[in-house]
């Protein structure tokens, strides 16, 4: 049986990794894959529904908009792998609704992730980014980027303690800091076996002297950080933000970086992307990087592999690696 699939968002994909794991597949299990590439992924849902005309999969980043809609609709379809980790534009309880099966890439770029995180911690507090560009302005001072203070000693909190969390909990412990974690979905013991103490909300609030934010975006952590949370923060705190941008409520956050309740802010995410019209572009107490964290040459090679692998499972009638439960917190 030949079973068509429907590559959209190239940005993460390695289409030539996909074509080769489909291939390699395809002797082993008797199942042929026609693969439909599409360079411009469809933006609405019922540009998606077009698409998916005929189609049993669907491997997606995170522009193409996976709804309740479509997968009432994409009659045919049996699977979506969405290649990377957050499932955020994917129903994921719709699919599970209409018998599809979601899949992601949970071990993906952690390594990356978390590196990048730490680089844009220690440009914060550091504030590389300024020096970087005086000196190459001809200005030559220390003392613009004052006040810088020594990291040992400093509290670090962690918004959600998955993979990528843990491995940055790893790097920082390097640099001396305390680490706390707020994520109700990880027990206490877990987390102290990793060296973390678990926290509430408010306790990671307002203890952490960089606050680090590893969680989905769901219904629970949209906007979680606003007005109320950097109120509750210690004055001169650090945000790092890898995970979703609509964890955070930019405009609560501009006004904390303004009254210096927040000190800097080292971003990868944003809402929307790319952030034409934020009030954070022209501050020099931010850090900005394009949606870039996950990205290494090796990441997309295994990313591309691994979702292309765990679709052809599906398709193939075989268990996937890696399904969404529906039910699931924080991860």
């Amino acid at each position: 049986m030949t079973h068509r699939v429907v590559l959209s968002d190239l940005k993460t994909i390695d289409v030539e990794t996909g074509r080769d794991v489909f291939a390699r597949a395809e002797t082993g299990v008797g199942t042929e894959v026609e693969l439909d590439v599409r360079d411009s992924p469809p933006r609405t849902p019922e540009a998606v529904v077009d698409a998916l005309e005929g189609a049993h999969g669907l491997i997606v980043d995170s522009s193409t908009p996976v709804t309740c809609e479509v997968l009432e609709r994409a009659e045919s379809l049996r699977v979506v792998g969405r290649a990377g980790i957050g499932v955020d534009n994917v129903d994921v309880a719709a699919a599970a609704a209409n018998d599809v099966v979601v899949l992601n890439v949970p071990g993906y770029a952690v390594e990356e992730v978390s590196t990048h995180a730490l680089a844009l911690l220690l440009a914060c507090v550091r504030k590389t980014h300024v020096y970087d560009s005086q000196v190459k302005s001809g200005t030559w001072s220390w003392e613009d980027g004052r006040s810088l203070h020594r990291l040992q000693g400093k509290t670090v909190g962690l918004l959600a303690f998955g993979k990528i969390a843990r491995r940055f909990a790893e790097k920082v412990s390097g640099f001396g800091f305390d680490v706390l974690a707020c994520d109700p979905y990880v027990d206490e013991a877990e987390m102290a076996d990793a060296g973390v103490e678990k926290v509430g909300f408010e306790e990671v609030l307002g203890e952490s002297d960089i606050l680090s934010v590893h969680a989905p975006l769901t219904d629970e952590t949209e906007k979680l950080l606003d007005a109320e949370a950097f109120s509750a923060m210690s004055d001169g705190a650090v945000i790092i933000n890898t995970a979703r941008g609509s964890v955070i409520d930019v405009d609560a956050l501009a006004d904390a970086l303004s009254n210096g309740s927040v000190a800097a802010a080292g971003l990868d995410v944003f809402d929307p992307e790319p952030p034409d019209d934020s009030p954070l572009l022209d501050r020099d107490d931010v850090v900005m990087t394009p949606h870039t964290a996950w990205y290494s040459e090796e990441s997309r090679r295994e990313l591309s592999r691994d979702v292309a692998a765990d679709v052809m499972s599906v398709l193939s009638g075989e268990e996937p690696n890696s399904p969404v439960d529906p039910d699931a917190g924080w991860f």
